[in-house]
């Protein structure tokens, strides 16, 4: 997992920018400089060239050929795609301003709530107030604190699971989705309303709960699927409403599962409401009764902000962390200096704490290269231009559309969380859950491959969706390397 400064490897972190214009508006604008790049088809444009699986590979091999600026066609919507750390500078940050909203596409509308939640949101009043509720409600360092024993109790409980399979080979993804989730639910909704990491088909919640733990995580990864998917119909609007590949259906349909989770949610909130809530979802339900909002919250709008901070909180963390044990376990050596560090830093009587996270510097150093090698999101959601504007000494229409080494997004070789006015606002309590999860993993065991497995045989294959998730789940065997008791201690007491 060597850092290379060679862009080109940046593991596709490139922006793509459809321009939401057609093709005669932009031959007949007059002698502007327009980005190079290969002839489109008739209709098609230039879609037979992208691999609507996997289009962040398609676009990093074009962009290699045509150069850190170049502009296709998704049917009949020019897209200019810029691949190189400076062209990503231009327009996440000197023309952040411009690049500010979002377009108005399927997903946004139906899986969506109409573009009423977080992520989809056009730049607008409304999309003001929510980033203004993250960043001084919900993300504050005030309030992540206040979810520290959250994070210390389900690690622990984690640990404890990895312990009781040690000795056979697990699944991984496995139990880092119980993981992450666990956090997440009891951060947002103050309880878990699923199983313990070791019985996913009960409940551990004192409400009736009328969906189970791999139904939920069904809708989870069907939502990253969806959502980045390649929908003709945003490309070629004549066909939109035929709904070829039957992306809308099934939107529409994990929209009702969704609604159905998130109104018993709600409903078990309000019933143990408190002035002072701790979790987020309390917050949010007062703030609907804030008269000095600019914007009033609506039920359609909560639910569609806890639904993408629900789909946001977890598999990406999950699928994190699973990235980085798979390229650790692919080049051991790592490993043997990462378990140096813990036991000169840590030593072998206690588990990694978050205060620990500064000292562990390779450690963090794994976790930046695996989110260089695997970010979050190849191809971060759309922005869309709100003027015309000129990048490197290219013209850009207004209502163009852009998807897009410091982890905060102020350096752009790496921005696995966006950067801008979109940068996501909850990639400091992601970087706490992955790093100190990490640290935790590899300090509390060893790991092995299963069936005679070599390095050279694990499969680093991405699969589809909005986030980059592995192929194929990997496989392990761990042993405990810390004393035993340690792997029982599933309580924790903060200190006042």
């Amino acid at each position: 997992m060597e850092v290379s400064s060679n862009w080109g490897v940046l593991s596709f972190s490139f922006l793509a920018i459809p321009v939401a214009a057609f093709l005669f508006k932009i031959l007949t604008r007059g002698p502007h400089k327009y980005p190079p790049g290969p002839k489109p088809w008739p209709i098609i444009g230039n879609l037979n060239l992208i691999d609507s699986n996997l289009p962040h590979q398609s676009l990093h091999k074009l962009s290699q050929k045509h150069g850190p600026i170049m502009q296709l066609k998704y049917g009949s919507v020019p897209v200019v795609i810029a691949a190189s750390a400076e062209m990503a500078k231009q327009f996440l940050k000197t023309h952040d301003h411009v690049f500010a909203t979002r377009p108005q596409n399927t997903a946004g509308k139906y899986s969506g709530r109409n573009h009423s939640g977080f992520l989809w949101a056009p730049h607008g009043p409304q999309w003001r107030q929510w980033r203004k509720i993250c960043l001084s409600e919900l993300f504050t360092l005030k309030r992540l604190e206040c979810y520290e024993y959250i994070r210390v109790e389900e690690m622990r409980a984690f640990m404890s699971s990895l312990f009781a399979s040690s000795g056979k080979p697990i699944v991984v993804e496995s139990k880092l989705y119980c993981f992450s989730i666990s956090i997440i639910l009891r951060v947002m909704l103050g309880k878990k309303y699923f199983s313990d990491y070791s019985k996913h088909n009960t409940t551990t919640s004192t409400a009736a709960t009328t969906i189970q733990l791999e139904e939920f995580r069904g809708m989870l990864v069907d939502f990253l699927k969806l959502n980045g998917a390649f929908t003709i119909g945003d490309w070629i609007p004549w066909l939109k409403f035929l709904d070829l590949q039957g992306y809308v259906k099934q939107m529409k349909a994990l929209q009702k599962k969704f609604d159905k989770f998130l109104i018993l949610c709600l409903r078990n909130t309000r019933q143990i409401w408190n002035p002072k809530p701790r979790d987020m979802v309390g917050l949010l339900l007062e703030l609907m009764n804030d008269s000095s909002l600019d914007i009033k919250l609506t039920y359609e709008s909560v639910k569609g902000f806890i639904q993408d901070l629900l789909v946001a909180g977890t598999e990406t963390n999950s699928s994190a962390l699973e990235w980085a044990m798979s390229e650790l376990m692919k080049h051991p050596h790592f490993i043997e200096k990462a378990t140096e560090e813990l036991d000169k830093v840590i030593g072998r009587d206690r588990w990694v704490e978050e205060k620990d996270i500064p000292q562990l510097h390779y450690i963090e150093a794994i976790v930046k290269e695996t989110l260089r090698k695997h970010p979050a999101a190849a191809l971060i959601p759309p922005h869309a231009a709100l003027e015309d504007c000129n990048v490197g000494g290219e013209v850009l229409e207004g209502r163009s559309r852009m998807v897009e080494i410091d982890l905060k997004g102020k350096s752009f070789e790496l921005i696995p969380f966006g950067s801008g006015r979109r940068i996501c606002p909850g990639y400091g309590l992601a970087l706490k859950v992955v790093t100190c999860g990490l640290a935790n993993m590899l300090h509390g065991f060893n790991w092995s491959l299963p069936y005679n497995m070599k390095p050279h045989d694990i499969n680093m294959e991405e699969d589809k969706g909005l986030t980059t998730p592995r192929k194929v789940p990997l496989v392990a065997v761990l042993e405990p390397r810390l004393p035993i008791h340690l792997y029982h201690q599933n309580h924790y007491q903060k200190l006042d």
